[in-house]
């Protein structure tokens, strides 16, 4: 199968998910979305109440800022793939459960990734972070690139953060403003990336020499 026919799949097999308890409260579930040619893709944490409505990621506040965040790396949203760590909506927005993030992640996220083979991940948040980076802490690492598996992962606050507490805006838009910078180095030193290693597995880790 092509990647396009994978990622076809997997997009008609989260519309109708049954996997986990968050189906019986969504409106739509979100796959996500992009080209399967998408050299960067971004993973944020869940639906909010305007992707539950809409079916599609980060079309809300936080889309908008996403938007122009995207703007400041010379990209644009059709650019790149959107995902989420979950693909319904927790009631009342809450945290995702371990075993909610564990059965999404298995069974259609890191799917995505394998189908897309991105050169970079865009981590949105600790949620997304911790699938690739377990134990850090988001505020310390943000915009700090690694080399996971041989793939490049960037983590970086979700775009919600700067809503709620603008101070956050401006280190946001330095992450992103760099997001080029790393797309070329990754060409020059990440070596082929490696099967995705599921979640409760800590893979080996290391800091591209560059930064």
């Amino acid at each position: 199968m092509t990647a396009v026919d994978i990622l076809q799949l997997i997009t008609h097999e989260v519309q109708t998910c049954t996997r986990c308890a968050l189906h019986t409260g969504r409106t739509r579930a979100v796959p996500g979305e992009g080209p399967p040619t998408a050299e960067v893709m971004l993973i944020g944490e869940g639906p909010g109440y305007h992707e539950d409505r809409q079916g599609r990621p980060f079309v809300g506040p936080s889309g908008q800022l996403l938007d122009d965040l995207l703007a400041l790396a010379g990209l644009q949203r059709a650019d790149v793939f959107i995902g989420n760590v979950i693909k319904c909506r927790p009631p009342k927005n809450r945290d995702p459960l371990p075993d909610e993030v564990a059965t999404c992640t298995q069974a259609y996220l890191f799917r995505q990734i394998e189908a897309l083979n991105p050169k970079v991940i865009v981590t949105l948040g600790r949620f997304s972070m911790n699938l690739f980076l377990p134990g850090e802490k988001i505020s310390r690492i943000h915009g700090q690139p690694r080399i996971v598996e041989g793939r490049l992962i960037v983590p970086m606050l979700h775009p919600a953060a700067a809503l709620h507490q603008p101070q956050n805006r401006p280190l946001l838009e330095a992450d992103f403003r760099r997001l080029p910078e790393l797309l070329a180095t990754v060409e020059r030193e990440a070596p082929a990336p490696a099967p995705v290693t599921p979640p409760n597995e800590e893979p080996p880790l290391e800091q591209l020499s560059l930064f």
